[in-house]
């Protein structure tokens, strides 16, 4: 029995990825057939906690005619910040710039505008907001998407193909130009505290050491395994380094804060590998940073498809009465599952995974010290 639901909202918040129009178009398009309204809140929620700050109407109606034609670019057509978090949200004090609980405000503010459900796109954060409004009394369905693909009780999240795609091609492209000038390039991607991007982008492009997050890694394990290639006559290397990995008994890189604030960021990583390689190998080194390229452009075919199926997963989750649920791959189905298993978690890549016994097996090094062979308990993760 279909609930009596007349009008919904549609959110997308946090960092943008491919495959989020293609959300807001199924769930408009998928939301049409019971006869509910389907509005969008542009920005993240500044659209109703600061609507001063948005360009044009702050919460717009979503026509079957608004999202024509939407479903294959990139960004999202309600924009996105990972910036206006209701639960910590930014305020100017007299002291100060504060973060001030304005969640229950936000739920007031959906009850204003007459909206019986809400559909939240987003990563982890975004479903720590789902979950809290979810308990405030606002029937919320959460949709998983992140390129870092580190959202748990999901088998992949939308977004990750397509950043893993556009990163090999970076990679197959490096490679040319590494082995016509003899270099090591090392590649630095997103991912922050998960190694997926790097692991996958790094094995599909043939890279020869992957340093991830989930192991410490030392460079002198690098280096030698440069120096094999070196003596075997194959005198290029590339590296694949996560924004997040970390040096075995060190720190992660990070990177100031624009403008002189105090909030670092990951990143570096990739400068720092470079120029100790260089001291290390005497070799010629350079490194690129991919950053917000994985995030830009068109979404591939399995990005479209599966955020398509999310967004009219909610749908229907909605329609059968369910709330305070995250939609979510498993298989080759789409199910949902608590947001209270999903809220506050990462999936991070295991590294005694088939990913990584395979990866150690083709000779990918990771820059610790565990042989193909050996008991993979042996490896710890950071």
């Amino acid at each position: 029995m279909e609930t009596r639901i007349q009008r919904i909202a549609i959110v997308t918040g946090g960092g943008d990825a491919p495959g989020l129009n293609a959300v807001i178009r199924a769930v408009v398009l998928a939301s049409s057939r019971h006869g509910w309204e389907c509005w969008g809140i542009r920005d993240g929620f500044n659209g109703l906690l600061a609507p001063d700050t948005c360009l044009g109407e702050p919460v717009l109606r979503l026509s079957l005619e608004a999202v024509h034609g939407i479903g294959h670019l990139g960004g999202t057509i309600l924009g996105s910040t990972n910036r206006g978090n209701p639960l910590r949200y930014p305020v100017a004090g007299a002291g100060g710039m504060a973060e001030q609980d304005r969640s229950a405000e936000l739920v007031g503010l959906c009850r204003q505008r007459g909206f019986d459900a809400l559909v939240m796109v987003g990563g982890d954060s975004s479903m720590e907001i789902a979950a809290c409004l979810q308990r405030q009394g606002l029937p919320v369905v959460g949709v998983p998407k992140t390129i870092d693909n580190d959202l748990d009780r999901t088998f992949q999240t939308f977004g990750f193909d397509t950043a893993a795609g556009f990163a090999t091609e970076c990679i197959d492209r490096l490679h040319t130009t590494a082995d016509s000038q003899h270099r090591v390039m090392v590649v630095e991607v997103m991912g922050r505290y998960a190694g997926w991007i790097a692991l996958h982008a790094g094995m599909a492009g043939g890279a020869h050491a992957i340093l991830l997050p989930e192991i410490p890694f030392d460079l002198e394990v690098v280096a030698d395994a440069i120096g094999r290639r070196d003596a075997a006559g194959r005198r290029h290397a590339i590296v694949v380094a996560a924004e997040g990995a970390q040096p075995l008994g060190g720190e992660r890189a990070r990177l100031a804060a624009p403008g002189g604030g105090h909030a670092e960021r990951l990143g570096g990583i990739g400068a720092w590998v470079e120029a100790q390689l260089a001291g290390r190998t005497g070799k010629e080194c350079r490194s690129v940073v991919l950053g917000h390229l994985l995030r830009g452009g068109s979404p591939s075919a399995f990005d479209r498809v599966t955020a398509a199926r999310f967004g009219a997963a909610a749908v229907r989750a909605l329609a059968r009465g369910e709330s305070g649920v995250m939609v979510a791959l498993g298989g080759q189905e789409i199910g949902t599952v608590p947001l209270g298993e999903v809220a506050g978690r990462s999936k991070r890549v295991p590294v005694d995974g088939d990913m990584v016994r395979t990866a150690r097996e083709l000779g990918i090094c990771f820059g610790d010290r565990v042989l193909p062979d050996a008991p993979q308990s042996v490896m710890t993760p950071a």
